[in-house]
């Protein structure tokens, strides 16, 4: 899944806006590897929502993803191939930072792995963006949305969701972190999101509908008109000079939550993840899935949960897994 010769960023994250209703659309496009975006999709992703914070064209922003996916996460391979390069210009990319420019921290410090959990609080490493965007977002889940597709449902300031969604983080299972987990508590309830984080589970879009972390659930055919519907009415709604005082009233309340030292000190809890000792060698560690094979180590690992508790659609279904209760249309 490396993005070194893969499709360019801006095939990989598609920018479209309308000046007449004022509707801006990020779609994420690479389904094939479930719309995991490169390192410099990432950062093109951070530039946009720059960009469209500032364009007088632009009111309301939508954020969906091509094919049967929001997203199940960045392209991890890529990015600890970078990491773990010996080619420090691999590395400084990700920061921003041209070639020889800069010596990186050496190997063996903890500024080497630190540099990048605190760059993760940063918006423009594309991370968590939305927190400073000035207009209204609004973020389209369906089927899988997990690791840095989740980040942005975080932070979104509405979700609208399909039916069949799936959301969490493949972390908590392989290394027990992510860089939004103090605003996923916020957002979701600590008692849930603890649940989230110890099982390691995924939750359906009924479960986050009923923890307030979705404002609608509808149907998989009928989520594009969910959303319009959503866009079009924020659109025609207030002044965007009110908005932009609305958004900066919400960031005052979320700073006062702690959202952003939620975030640093996340950074800080997962640069020190390398050094956990497991319990035993049957323990799942990110750096063994890496040596066997991402893919398939995630899926053996998948299959010592129950089926409904399995992070994999295919898997979720396979063995008799139980069926959601019916519920209402949700809006």
């Amino acid at each position: 899944m490396s993005g070194q010769s893969g499709p360019s960023a801006e095939e990989i994250i598609r920018y479209h806006k309308d000046a007449e209703t004022r509707i801006a659309t990020i779609t994420f496009d690479r389904p094939g590897q479930l719309n995991a975006p490169t390192i410099a999709a990432r950062l093109r992703y951070a530039d946009l929502l720059h960009r469209a914070s500032v364009d007088d064209e632009v009111k309301v922003l939508v954020v969906r993803g091509a094919g049967e996916d929001l997203g199940s996460g960045a392209d991890l391979i890529e990015e600890l191939a970078a990491q773990n390069s010996a080619d420090q210009n691999q590395r400084l990319a990700e920061y921003r930072i041209g070639e020889d420019e800069v010596t990186f921290p050496p190997e063996g410090s903890f500024r080497r792995g630190a540099t990048l959990g605190q760059w993760y609080a940063n918006p423009n490493s594309g991370i968590r963006g939305l927190q400073d965007f000035k207009k209204i977002s609004i973020l389209e889940a369906k089927g899988y949305c997990y690791g840095w597709h989740f980040y942005q449902a975080a932070d979104a300031d509405l979700v609208i969701s399909s039916d069949d969604a799936l959301f969490g983080h493949p972390s908590f299972r392989y290394y027990g972190w992510g860089p939004r987990m103090w605003w996923w508590a916020q957002t979701m309830g600590i008692r849930k999101f603890q649940e989230m984080v110890f099982t390691g589970r995924a939750f359906t879009a009924a479960e986050m509908y009923d923890c307030n972390f979705l404002n609608s659930v509808v149907p998989r055919g009928e989520l594009e008109a969910e959303v319009e519907r959503y866009a079009l009415a924020c659109a025609r709604n207030r002044p965007t000079d009110t908005v932009f005082m609305q958004k900066v009233f919400f960031e005052i309340m979320k700073q006062f939550q702690g959202e952003y030292m939620g975030s640093m000190l996340s950074g800080f809890f997962e640069s020190m993840g390398g050094r956990v000792r497991p319990d035993g060698a049957d323990d799942f560690t990110l750096g063994d899935a890496i040596d066997r094979g991402l893919g398939g180590a995630v899926k053996d690992n998948d299959d010592k949960f129950p089926p409904e508790w399995r992070l994999s659609k295919k898997g979720r279904k396979s063995r008799g897994a139980k069926k959601e209760p019916d519920r209402k249309r949700k809006r």
